[in-house]
């Protein structure tokens, strides 16, 4: 069983506005993963609906917990990984359940939950070493607060 690779951007919206946090897996952003998907499966509305998430438009609570599927203030059991390309996560986002083990952490069933005909079943699941995605979520939760302690598993 073959691994993805996961990071974490995190950049600016615009000059001086809010982080946005958009995952990369092998390298692509997910927002450019999930359009593409979307597009070759004939689904309407696609193509750059997706933003990344903005923490300071949600609480999510704990950026480590967000990203492994323990977020205490999303809708139901699944995790939002992608927002609304307009900043707000609850407008048009993308949810994936996250399932975290000793030895790896698995992003799959994504739905989007304002359309629940579309069919994501061969959109992942995504598999990450879960080395790897401590370390990626390590850098992230720098990159947001660099002044916090960063407690890397």
């Amino acid at each position: 069983m073959n691994s993805h690779e996961i990071r974490f951007d995190c950049r600016q919206r615009g000059e001086g506005g809010p982080l946005v946090i958009v995952p990369r897996i092998d390298g692509a952003p997910l927002t450019e993963l999930i359009d593409v998907f979307e597009i070759a499966a004939g689904m309407r509305p696609a193509g750059d609906a997706y933003g990344g998430l903005i923490p300071e438009f949600f609480r999510f609570g704990p950026l480590r917990d967000h990203f492994l599927g323990r977020s205490t203030g999303t809708r139901g059991p699944k995790t939002p990984v992608l927002g609304c390309e307009c900043g707000e996560w609850g407008c048009w986002p993308l949810m994936a359940r996250i399932t975290a083990t000793t030895d790896l952490v698995i992003w799959d069933r994504f739905e989007q939950p304002h359309r629940t005909a579309r069919d994501y079943a061969a959109f992942g699941p995504f598999r990450f070493a879960r080395h790897a995605y401590d370390h990626a979520l390590g850098d992230l939760c720098a990159a947001v607060a660099p002044d916090v302690d960063d407690t890397r598993a």
